[in-house]
């Protein structure tokens, strides 16, 4: 798969995530891919369990893509997932095999105040 097909697919997946289109969402996947939550300690085998998975999930979710880099076979999604309008800096690695993702890694992040110490150095993000 080009880059630019790798990348496609990957806008087309956040897309779908965030529309709540769960059969669009799960196309990017292999039969056989794996998803891991290390925060939690889970693993997901198969892309029909990761689609069940998240769609008994009971939150109502947006996706906002921050950025999207990579080269090859493994790629990383910066976005922040809002569930229930509380939101959650998030970071996805993916890795494809035969045009479609093996493997992905997610990590969530809880948003925390600036520290004081270092505000003459800081600027804000949006």
């Amino acid at each position: 798969m080009e880059h630019a097909d790798i990348r496609a697919a990957l806008e087309g997946h956040w897309a779908a995530s965030d529309l709540g289109d769960l059969e669009a969402e799960h196309l990017i996947y292999r039969e056989d891919a794996v998803l891991d939550y290390p925060q939690s300690s889970e693993r997901i085998r198969g892309r029909l369990n990761i689609q069940r998975s998240r769609a008994a999930q009971p939150n109502q979710k947006r996706f906002a893509v921050r950025r999207i880099t990579g080269s090859g076979d493994l790629w990383v999604t910066e976005y922040v997932l809002t569930y229930d309008k509380r939101p959650f800096y998030t970071v996805s690695i993916m890795e494809f095999a035969d045009g479609l993702v093996a493997r992905e890694t997610q990590y969530f992040a809880d948003p925390f105040a600036p520290a004081s110490s270092r505000a003459q150095w800081v600027e804000r993000l949006p």
